[in-house]
């Protein structure tokens, strides 16, 4: 059997790669969208009320203080989050349905790293920050998603009114 020609080899090749790529491309599109339905990432320039959350454990359950927030849609909010336990811990903003299936995977992949705008992972006696403007309203969940913290009781909830 006889080879395609250079050029129809190169626009076959191109073809195939840009097809396999597609629902990798859409899936993306379709995770991002759930992953921001709590807003965006923040505008440093504006104004931003400051939030500190502190990330522990101890007795057998870890949290977050505090576990409830309310808020008004359009709010800006400067999370300071500090860990002040013996374990690493995440703060991860979603829905309660994105945080549950993010959580799964990190079950099926505990070694998972990533770096996301709506979290933050921080090593023991680590602070950090999340600037976040809240454009939805309605119920969110922040939540630490390694695996077994999220279900010792780490995780609270954000009201946008």
């Amino acid at each position: 059997m006889k080879s395609a020609p250079a050029p129809i080899a190169h626009a076959l090749a191109t073809a195939l790669l840009a097809a396999s790529l597609s629902p990798a491309l859409a899936h993306d599109a379709a995770h991002d969208a759930a992953h921001f339905a709590a807003g965006a990432p923040g505008d440093p320039k504006a104004p931003a009320r400051t939030v500190t959350v502190v990330m522990g454990e101890g007795n057998g359950t870890m949290s977050f203080t505090p576990d409830r927030l309310d808020l008004k849609k359009g709010e800006q909010v400067r999370f300071v989050l500090q860990n002040k336990g013996a374990l690493a811990h995440e703060f991860r903003l979603a829905t309660v349905k994105d945080n549950a299936e993010h959580a799964a995977m990190m079950r099926d992949m505990p070694d998972m790293k990533h770096h996301e705008a709506n979290a933050v992972t921080l090593d023991p006696g680590k602070s950090g920050e999340m600037l976040w403007r809240f454009t939805q309203a309605g119920t969110f969940e922040f939540a630490c998603l390694i695996p077994g913290h999220r279900e010792a009781g780490m995780h609270g909830t954000v009201t946008v009114k």
